[in-house]
């Protein structure tokens, strides 16, 4: 998060600098063309800020990138003053008043994809700033190029034009809003879903959400994803064909959660779940997006759902032993669907002279107790692995780059296998090619793990194939206890002084082979593997049938508790 913070400070810091600048060296100087270029590049650092910090209030630099503007514009016609030039100052200062309300105006409205319904509004109302900023470009070089005033005039009215539909329509959408509800709400009454996926999350956090879409397909019942996030939309509607809506604020919740529905999945435990649950009439179903023996695994939070769906017993015992009191009827024991395509190998692979490994680093967390991340050791483990005639797959985790340490100790475990790569030839797999793989595709190439405590080991223990796990507490033989998965496979500690003994139990010996299959049962549940998805469809379809016969014995309203 610190790389993320980082990246802000830095945007806002080059756009304020520049107008600023820009502002001066118009005002004060006789550089007119030194300012010119100074407020388009101070134009382009906004509009980057703005990518950057969704959001961003940048009214005082638009309007010192304007003043600068006119001022070298004014400069560059030298013939007094010039109606047509204070025209466009009186418009663009129109433009530099209207267009932060107006953007925010339009986050306020839902957007929609998947759906067949128009939402150009709330789209356009967003990239109004840097239409302006673009604009202000434009008029920058015009006063460059000395062109007639009135062609930045007309220009300027084009955009203001723009705006005026916006807000217009913005403001007949929220004073007079159409009868029966909004377009959204009709065209979801017409789908008649009988569920929503909902999700909330910091951004990067997509995969949440991708990884059980296809199986919320497969329960062959209508569906919605609702977000609470816009930058999400584009790449969940790309992984589905159901209607994915962005509602901003409950009242557009209100809309959305139409008289057809009857269970909600959630898959994390972020804070705006609560405005969901609020809904009583639905069903709640806490999906996870993986699972592990991490802290957040044995949320307290999760006694708010009306049902958890786990992958195995050990889940349910992870809350007993974190001193969680949850009703046992709320634990719903479904496998995990995702590794159905996880080629199992029955017989232990001993003695691999060239093995694949797959090293998945985890992210340092949002606080210590969370942090297991092993990138601080990780070159080191890496240079012993190549040492060994190992292939890697190097997958670390979405959030990585977001810590400026991670960031750079994950370049150089880049560089490392990089350079291993040109001298060896061994087809090492990293940064976006590891990316583009999916967790299974990499379980499946590998013939061992090397990972951090992380719900990928639970995904890699249905292979049957060995794995290591990080103790980056150097918790010794603590870590077992608080980590049962971890017994399973063969513990590295933090100073690697181990790293020799657990590679060759890893890659040679693999003494730990039997013990593996048990530990999968108790993860994993008991489950036949030609339908091991199977598990989880038909514990959702019960849930909905359940919910489906609850709400004919009600009144058929939807209401959210007051």
């Amino acid at each position: 998060m610190r790389g993320d913070l980082v990246r802000k400070l830095a945007a806002r810091c080059l756009s304020t600098g520049l107008a600023v600048l820009a502002f001066v060296v118009l005002a004060l100087t006789d550089a007119t063309g030194w300012g010119l270029a100074l407020a388009v590049a101070a134009a382009v650092a906004s509009a980057v800020e703005q990518r950057v910090r969704p959001g961003a209030d940048l009214v005082a630099e638009t309007t010192l990138i304007a003043a600068a503007v006119l001022v070298g514009y004014w400069r560059r016609l030298d013939d007094g003053v010039d109606l047509a030039l204070v025209a466009t100052a009186l418009v663009l200062l129109g433009l530099v008043l209207l267009v932060g309300p107006l953007r925010t105006a339009g986050n306020l409205e839902m957007r929609t994809a998947n759906l067949p319904v128009r939402t150009w509004t709330p789209v356009v109302a967003d990239q109004l700033g840097t239409a302006l900023l673009g604009l202000l470009a434009v008029v920058a070089l015009a006063a460059a190029l000395t062109v007639p005033a009135v062609v930045p005039l007309v220009a300027s009215l084009l955009v203001g034009a723009g705006v005026g539909a916006v807000a217009l329509d913005l403001a007949r959408r929220r004073f007079r809003p159409g009868a029966g509800g909004g377009a959204v709400g009709r065209a979801l009454r017409r789908h008649q879903p009988e569920f929503v996926l909902y999700f909330s999350a910091p951004p990067g956090s997509e995969y949440q959400v991708t990884m059980w879409l296809p199986y919320l397909e497969r329960i062959g019942r209508p569906f919605l994803v609702m977000l609470r996030e816009p930058e999400f939309l584009a790449p969940i509607a790309a992984a589905t064909d159901a209607p994915v809506v962005y509602c901003p604020t409950l009242r557009a919740m209100d809309e959305a959660l139409v008289p057809s529905l009857r269970a909600a999945f959630y898959v994390n435990h972020g804070a705006k779940n609560s405005h969901c649950i609020r809904f009583t009439q639905l069903t709640h179903v806490q999906l996870h997006h993986g699972d592990s023996d991490k802290a957040p695994s044995a949320n307290p939070v999760s006694g708010i759902f009306d049902r958890i769906f786990v992958a195995g017993p050990a889940a349910i015992d992870r809350y007993a032993r974190a001193g969680v009191q949850i009703p046992a009827d709320k634990f719903v024991v479904v496998g995990r669907p995702q590794v159905e395509s996880v080629q199992v190998r029955q017989e232990p692979a001993r003695g691999l002279a060239h093995p694949t490994v797959l090293y998945t680093p985890t992210w340092t967390g949002h606080h210590a107790d969370a942090d297991y991340c092993s990138l601080p050791v990780a070159e080191q483990l890496l240079r012993r692995l190549l040492e060994r005639g190992a292939t890697v797959i190097l997958r670390a985790h979405p959030y990585t780059t977001q810590n400026p340490a991670s960031a750079r100790q994950l370049g150089r475990l880049t560089e490392l296998l990089t350079a291993d790569r040109a001298r060896t030839g061994r087809p090492h797999v990293f940064g976006s090619a590891a990316r583009e793989l999916s967790l299974t595709e990499c379980v499946n190439s590998s013939d061992a793990l090397v990972s951090d405590v992380s719900g990928v080991i639970s995904d890699y223990l249905y292979s049957g194939k060995p794995y290591a796990v990080t103790d980056m507490g150097g918790e010794g033989d603590r870590f077992v206890e608080r980590f049962p998965l971890a017994g399973s496979g063969y513990v590295l500690r933090r100073d690697l002084s181990n790293v020799d003994g657990v590679l060759t139990d890893l890659l040679d010996t693999d003494p730990l082979a039997e013990a593996r299959w048990a530990t999968r049962r108790r993860y994993l549940g008991d489950f036949p593997a030609e339908s091991y998805a199977d598990a989880f469809l038909s514990a959702a379809r019960r849930e909905l049938t359940a919910a489906s016969d609850t709400a004919a014995e009600r009144s058929p309203q939807l209401s959210p508790l007051a």
